[in-house]
């Protein structure tokens, strides 16, 4: 059976630069930032004080006051950042196959905020179970953000979550992707959302050294493949598509925003937060999602990097790069888009298959902020501090995670 060709429909984005996907892609095209001093709560004994947070986020323009209050904010992000790429779409209700329609969403942590609230209810109490909420599980799970996104449109198709860490979003898009190659969903909502800025998501990851401590200089303190890189950026967010089997998309008129033709995963099989220098798993994994498109390497024109600000992630992402697309890899533009959103975990591949998408669609390609002082080991073309009009027809999106997980997008400008 031939695959069935996939295009995306409708995008959604909640994120520390803006609440929709155009203010999302006007930070970054302007190289604005989203990184500030965190201040959620008191910083004063983290060695980091700097993250990316969501500003005036109103979860009531998307769903039900009454509801939300049973929801975690990792969950509110995801139905909120559906709901515009549904908005998007055009679609109705009526007008479709609930039964091949599914949601395929996923976090990295889940709801976090809600385990530490009812935990710090329960040793206030006396550690009395009877005075914990009935929804603290429900609120806590990862899968809940599909669910409930799946009850919000009465999507009943295929329903499921992947956990991968900073690749969970990207995952969840291609396995949507490969649902409907094979037939079974027309329709899938796939992405990944976050929200784990609190004192022991945040602290775990100062623990683990793995957050910048430029507090002096917040701004700027999110600075891809710069050599004075000196830890990421932890932020929140959503980034959610819409993906519609080709022919289902032409039927009904809609405006398609370019094709998701390629997919590629991998295992490092090597550290549990390191990655493997030599980047062997993320060289085979943007080599599969070439290969799984029916192209060459030197057809890609455009990657967006998962780029963390990390001294080893930059570096071995550099190396796999040019280990995978050999003389390619030096007419490429490559940019990361954290300097503007900070590390968004789960979420982040969510929101960079849409700055793919847009860059496709607008011939404009979002810069790398903050890079000053080149790095030796990081030599290629990051496209600096300023946006780049290029014609793009073919983009790639990385996403490496904790425990080795690593996973690639490749869109393409739709060709009918």
């Amino acid at each position: 059976m031939r695959n069935r060709r996939v295009v995306l429909t409708g995008v959604g984005a909640i994120t520390p630069v803006g609440n929709t996907v155009e203010e999302l892609w006007e930070a970054l095209v302007e190289g604005n930032t989203g990184v500030g001093l965190l201040t959620y709560f008191d910083t004063t004994k983290f060695n980091s004080k700097v993250a990316a947070q969501i500003k005036n986020f109103d979860s009531n323009l998307y769903m039900n006051p009454k509801q939300t209050r049973r929801f975690d904010i990792f969950v509110k992000y995801a139905i909120a950042a559906a709901k515009q790429a549904w908005n998007q779409s055009g679609l109705s209700l009526d007008k479709i196959d609930p039964n091949k329609a599914g949601v395929f969403l996923g976090s990295g942590i889940g709801g976090l905020h809600t385990i530490e609230s009812e935990h710090c209810k329960y040793l206030e109490v006396g550690r009395d179970p009877n005075r914990l909420s009935p929804f603290l599980i429900p609120m806590l799970i990862v899968n809940m953000a599909s669910g409930l996104v799946s009850i919000e449109l009465g999507f009943k198709g295929p329903n499921s979550a992947a956990v991968t860490a900073c690749a969970t979003a990207t995952h969840c898009i291609g396995d949507s992707f490969k649902i409907i190659q094979r037939g079974d969903a027309d329709l899938m909502m796939a992405g990944g959302t976050e929200a784990a800025l609190t004192e022991m998501g945040f602290g775990g990851f100062c623990a683990l050294k793995a957050l910048s401590q430029r507090n002096d200089d917040p701004k700027r303190a999110s600075r891809p493949f710069d050599r004075e890189r000196d830890g990421f950026v932890m932020g929140e967010g959503a980034g959610v598509v819409l993906l519609e089997e080709m022919e289902h998309a032409k039927k009904r008129g809609a405006n398609i925003l370019c094709e998701l033709a390629g997919y590629g995963m991998s295992g490092d099989a090597y550290h549990m937060t390191a990655p493997d220098p030599g980047g062997d798993g993320a060289v085979r994994c943007m080599s599969i999602a070439v290969k799984d498109a029916g192209l060459n390497m030197d057809d890609v024109q455009y990657i967006n990097a998962h780029g963390t600000s990390t001294q080893l992630n930059d570096k071995m992402e550099s190396a796999a790069i040019r280990t995978a697309f050999g003389d390619h890899a030096y007419k490429l533009a490559v940019s990361s888009t954290k300097g503007t959103t900070g590390h968004l975990l789960g979420a982040a591949g969510g929101v960079e298959i849409i700055a793919c998408v847009k860059t496709i669609e607008t011939g404009v390609i979002p810069p790398t902020i903050n890079y000053e002082y080149p790095d030796p080991d990081c030599d290629l073309d990051y496209v600096p501090n300023t946006a780049r009009k290029a014609k793009v027809e073919v983009a790639i999106s990385n996403s490496l995670g904790f425990g080795g997980h690593n996973a690639t997008l490749l869109v393409k400008k739709f060709r009918g």
